[in-house]
């Protein structure tokens, strides 16, 4: 999926992180700007995934040297995990981190967004108990004064006003009914798929919700940018309070022809919604809290950067 994103914010780095040497020092190639912006506090590619807090990569390596696999699910051969069953292939859980989300994440996957080109199941492995990933066109029912969809449009407000419209809404939307439950989802037999994030303990779950009230999951979309727009004008989304993120530019591979490099691959895009939730709506400093939502992406990016390297193509 790509976001679109408007304006521009420096990410602060206290020290570099567990990033292996290359990483660190190997040059990338650059990313197009985009004409309009001039901004000199703009982050370079090549630099957005330097000084991450990021568990150790000897996991991967070492997986990268085995080579492909059969998924023990599906049989299908892969690279690390199986973007088909949400599943490490020749890890274990504990070979990997786990990240703990302030706020429960859901995420709505085109059902032609080819499964292998994702970057959402980077964060359904990382976060398993607090992302959720849907199949268009099945969507969770919404209560639209504590859900956000994580979206630009001329209605989009950023992360630092987003509690205080929802807080807005609560009261406007405090009598209304809420809405008959999605027609797919009573559907004996429907296609539509979910990975289920409900975990943690009565306490946990209500220290959490406080800490976040009124927002209760955030809403990504999961396609390309030319996929978007069936999802984002869907009825049972329209209500919800759209969410832009500050300008960032992508660190993505497969960069969308024709599109700018402010359009965000999904592991970015929750990754940066979170880092901005949690110095304005939490009020804390980031120190790395999320970083590791990247152990992965960071990891085939270094991969992809060696490749190109090595072809001359950077």
């Amino acid at each position: 999926m790509s976001v679109l994103v408007l304006q521009d914010k420096s990410v602060n780095r206290a020290k570099m992180s567990g990033l292996d040497k290359d990483q660190r020092h190997h040059p990338s190639c650059r990313e197009k700007t985009l004409a309009s912006d001039s901004s000199d506090s703009r982050e370079l590619p090549s630099q957005q995934l330097q000084g991450l807090k990021l568990a150790s990569h000897a996991v991967l390596e070492e997986a990268q040297q085995r080579g492909r696999l059969k998924c023990s699910k599906c049989g299908g051969s892969r690279m690390f995990f199986c973007y088909t069953c949400c599943s490490l292939v020749g890890m274990s859980l504990q070979d990997v981190p786990t990240v703990k989300l302030p706020v429960k994440i859901d995420i709505i996957k085109h059902p032609n967004e080819t499964d292998g080109k994702s970057t959402a199941i980077h964060a359904k492995i990382l976060a398993p108990s607090d992302v959720t990933i849907y199949t268009y066109p099945c969507i969770p029912e919404y209560q639209k004064d504590k859900v956000v969809l994580v979206f630009p449009g001329p209605r989009a407000v950023s992360v630092q006003d987003m509690m205080k419209c929802l807080h807005d809404r609560s009261h406007d939307f405090s009598d209304e009914p809420c809405r008959k439950r999605l027609k797919t989802e009573q559907v004996q037999g429907s296609t539509c798929t979910s990975e289920s994030s409900e975990s943690g303990t009565p306490d946990e779950a209500k220290s959490s919700v406080s800490k976040v009230d009124p927002l209760q999951r955030v809403v990504f979309i999961d396609s390309t940018w030319n996929q978007t727009n069936k999802i984002s004008t869907d009825e049972r989304l329209q209500d919800l309070l759209q969410v832009e993120l500050k300008m960032r530019k992508t660190c993505f591979w497969r960069h969308q022809k024709g599109k700018p490099d402010s359009y965000l691959a999904t592991i970015e895009a929750i990754y940066y919604f979170l880092m901005d939730f949690h110095e304005h709506c939490l009020d804390e400093e980031y120190s790395g809290e999320y970083d590791n939502l990247l152990f992965f992406y960071s990891y085939l990016h270094s991969i992809v950067n060696k490749a190109k390297t090595s072809a001359g193509k950077c």
